[in-house]
C-alpha cells in the first residue's frame, strides 16, 4: 500500500523511503543534489522530489496551528512523579466512542485496578507521588500559580533524593517546599499562611523549612517589608497613593533601621497605617494588625518607632534649612 493511501500530509518513517542524487534532471539534465530533504535541479532549480520528516514536537499549545493536538497530549511536568507520562484507561467506552458491554467493561476495571498497582515501582515512587499532590493541594488552596507548583515540586524531588524525608511527615515537607519556593521567588507568604492550610502544625512546616534551606541551601530571598505593602493594599482595598506613600515609608524604615529585628509584614502594616492617617482614612490598627496576621501591639509599637525616626529626619532638615 503506497503511503499516501494512509498518512494525508507526509510519509511515515517505516517506509524506508530514501533520496538519492544520482539521477540528472528531466528537464535540462542538469545536476540534482539532495538538501534537506528534497532533490533539486542546481541549473534550472526544478524540484525533482522532496521526502522531509519534521522529528522536532509539535505545537501542541499553538491554537493558530489548526492540529489535532489530541495524539500528543500535555508536555512533561515535574508536579507528577511520573513526570506526567500517565496512561489512562477508559470506563464505558473505546477509542471510537462506541459502548462498551458489560464483559470489556469488567475487564478494564481489573486492568485498572493492576495499573494502579504497577504506577509505583517502589515505596519512594508512592511517597514522592503522595508529596507532590499534597503540594498542588497547598497550591490551589492559597491559589498560588503554576509555575510555583513547578519549584515547589523541584525542592520536594531534591529533598527526596538528599534523603531528608526520612524521619520527617511528607505532607510537613511538602508543606515546607511550598513555603520555599515562595521565598524563592519573593512572594509574600509567610509560614503561618502555608501551616493553616498543611495537614501538619505550624512548627513543624518551620522546622521542614529551617532544614530544607540549610541542607540544600535555597536562594531564598529575605523578606523585606515593601513585599508585604501591596499584598496588604490590596486586602484592604486602599487608594494608589496610599500604596504609593506606604511604599516610600517601607524602603525608608529599611533604610533607617527600623525594620531591623522586627517582623517585616509588621513593618508594612505600620508603614500603611501611617499612610493612611497621613491621607485622613479611619482604618484602624485592630484591622490593619488583622490583616498583617500580628498582634496591634507590634503594629502600634514598629509605627511609633516609625514617627520618631520621621521626626528626628524631619527636624533636622528644618534645622538644615534654617542655617542656611
Amino acid at each position: 500500500m503506497h503511503p499516501g493511501d494512509v498518512y494525508e500530509t507526509g510519509f511515515d518513517e517505516s517506509t524506508d523511503r530514501s533520496i538519492d542524487a544520482d539521477a540528472a534532471c528531466p528537464e535540462c539534465d542538469g545536476n540534482v543534489v539532495a538538501d534537506g530533504g528534497e532533490r533539486h535541479c542546481t541549473g534550472c532549480g526544478l524540484i525533482v522530489d522532496d521526502y522531509h520528516i519534521d522529528h522536532g514536537a509539535t505545537a501542541w499549545s499553538a491554537p493558530e496551528s489548526n492540529k489535532d493536538p489530541r495524539h500528543i497530549g500535555a508536555p512533561r511536568t515535574a508536579t507528577m512523579h511520573d513526570g506526567g507520562l500517565t496512561t489512562q484507561i477508559g470506563r464505558f467506552r473505546d477509542g471510537t466512542g462506541d459502548q462498551l458491554d458489560g464483559a470489556r467493561q469488567r475487564r478494564l476495571r481489573r486492568l485498572r485496578t493492576q495499573h494502579r498497582r504497577a504506577r509505583h515501582g517502589s515505596k519512594r515512587e508512592r511517597n514522592l507521588e503522595f508529596g507532590l499532590q499534597e503540594i498542588s493541594r497547598i497550591v490551589g488552596v492559597l491559589d498560588l500559580t503554576d509555575s510555583l507548583d513547578e519549584q515547589a515540586a523541584m525542592v520536594f524531588r531534591r529533598a527526596q533524593r538528599a534523603d531528608l524525608l526520612r524521619g520527617r511527615s511528607i505532607e510537613g515537607v511538602a508543606a515546607a517546599s511550598v513555603h520555599a519556593a515562595c521565598r524563592c521567588t519573593g512572594l509574600p507568604r509567610s509560614v503561618d499562611e502555608v501551616g493553616a492550610v498543611a495537614r501538619v502544625t505550624t512548627e513543624r512546616v518551620r522546622n521542614a523549612y529551617s532544614v530544607l534551606n540549610d541542607e540544600l541551601g535555597l536562594p531564598a530571598v529575605p523578606q523585606t517589608p515593601r513585599d508585604f505593602v501591596p499584598k496588604f493594599a490590596s486586602a484592604l482595598g486602599v487608594a494608589a497613593r496610599l500604596r504609593k506613600r506606604a511604599l516610600e515609608l517601607a524602603e525608608f524604615a529599611v533604610e533607617t533601621g527600623v525594620a531591623n529585628g522586627r517582623k517585616p509584614s509588621g513593618i508594612a502594616a505600620a508603614c500603611l497605617y501611617h499612610a493612611t492617617r497621613e491621607q485622613g482614612q479611619d482604618w484602624t490598627q485592630q484591622e490593619l494588625a488583622a490583616v498583617a496576621d500580628v498582634t496591634p501591639v507590634t503594629l502600634r509599637e514598629g509605627w511609633q518607632d516609625l514617627c520618631e525616626v520621621l521626626h528626628d529626619v524631619e527636624s533636622s532638615r528644618t534645622a538644615t534649612t534654617e542655617g542656611r
